[in-house]
């Protein structure tokens, strides 16, 4: 690596990564209570130091890489973000966090078969639906408000974004089961809410998730994006080079923790794990309009194209590497009841 900083971060997370590896196989084989007890380890280490850590760089992959060695690591580490996300005694701010290592764990995770995809997928639409219901039973006018549903909204985001990358998964074994499936899942409702989450998503999960529902006729979105584009006000923002007129794209302040690995060394072991953007094939998908403008705006692999290298490596969202770090404004919604989870 060219940093030295980042030289330094790689030998250090090949040599954490040698290590999880080694407790986790002796002598060629699987050892559970060894790489139990390391999974407990490292999830409190999370949860202590890692989710609170707005846009954390590259060292939330040791559960990523610790998470492949068994399937039950897996499940254990999605129930455990599903539960901080749906559980309204906790911070706001970390169940929006929770949201995006959740969203980002399953697109990106390729260990993670389809059916737990749609077992995950099933709980978070549940829990919107439900959301939803609350907000169109109470007698307060519902609105597009940030402070009060930042949940819903990351919610929401993390299952537009797991269905862009994993669609053609739940749709290749069986197109007519797929298309029933994801129709069940009601996104139209979820879309057209008066919540409006399109306008709170980031334009390039948002353009990218309707051109993917449009393809399979599931829910129609252009005409939303467009009304909420129109209603975009910009911000004046003053400094020492003048006023400047910006809009804020971001304002979930959402970053997607497994944006693409950087790190050369120590990134050989995660390669093989990884669910890469197919930028050919997809960016068919998208109109020219659309296509010119999130091309331009946005610096995800998965509309870039490419793993860009050295500095300015940009993933998901503006603040993955190198970026300012910033913190969301403290949130919190209404309560859901927890419904189902994976057992580890």
């Amino acid at each position: 690596m060219a940093h030295p900083e980042a030289e330094r971060l790689d030998t250090l997370m090949a040599v954490l990564m040698a290590y999880i590896r080694d407790v986790c196989c002796v002598d060629g084989s699987f050892h559970a209570e060894r790489t139990k007890e390391l999974y407990k380890d490292l999830l409190s280490v999370f949860d202590k130091l890692i989710l609170p850590t707005h846009a954390s760089c590259h060292v939330q992959y040791t559960l990523f890489y610790l998470c492949s060695f068994k399937l039950a690591l897996a499940e254990a580490f999605l129930d455990h973000l599903w539960k901080i996300l749906q559980n309204p005694s906790q911070p706001a701010i970390l169940r929006q966090a929770a949201a995006g290592y959740l969203g980002s764990f399953l697109a990106r995770a390729k260990f993670v078969p389809v059916l737990t995809v749609r077992a995950c997928l099933d709980l978070l639409l549940t829990w919107i639906h439900r959301y939803i219901d609350s907000q169109d039973n109470s007698c307060k006018q519902v609105c597009c408000d940030i402070s009060l549903h930042g949940p819903f909204y990351a919610a929401c985001q993390a299952v537009f974004y797991t269905l862009i990358f994993r669609h053609r998964a739940i749709l290749e074994a069986n197109m007519k089961k797929g298309l029933e499936y994801l129709q069940s899942l009601n996104l139209e409702r979820v879309v057209m809410c008066q919540l409006n989450p399109l306008k709170v998503c980031l334009p390039s999960v948002t353009n990218m998730f309707a051109a993917v529902t449009r393809k399979y006729q599931v829910v129609f979105c252009y005409t939303i994006i467009e009304k909420n584009n129109r209603q975009v006000l910009p911000v004046v923002r003053s400094s020492a080079g003048g006023d400047g007129v910006t809009t804020n794209t971001n304002p979930l302040d959402s970053f997607f923790p497994f944006d693409p690995y950087l790190l050369k060394r120590s990134g050989q072991l995660i390669e093989p794990l990884y669910q890469v953007w197919d930028e050919p094939a997809e960016t068919d998908l998208l109109p020219a309009k659309v296509a010119q403008q999130v091309l331009k705006e946005d610096e995800d692999d998965f509309l870039s194209g490419e793993t860009p290298h050295g500095e300015g490596m940009l993933g998901m969202t503006p603040s993955s590497y190198g970026s300012n770090i910033c913190s969301p404004s403290s949130v919190d919604s209404p309560s859901m009841a927890h419904h189902g989870a994976f057992k580890f």
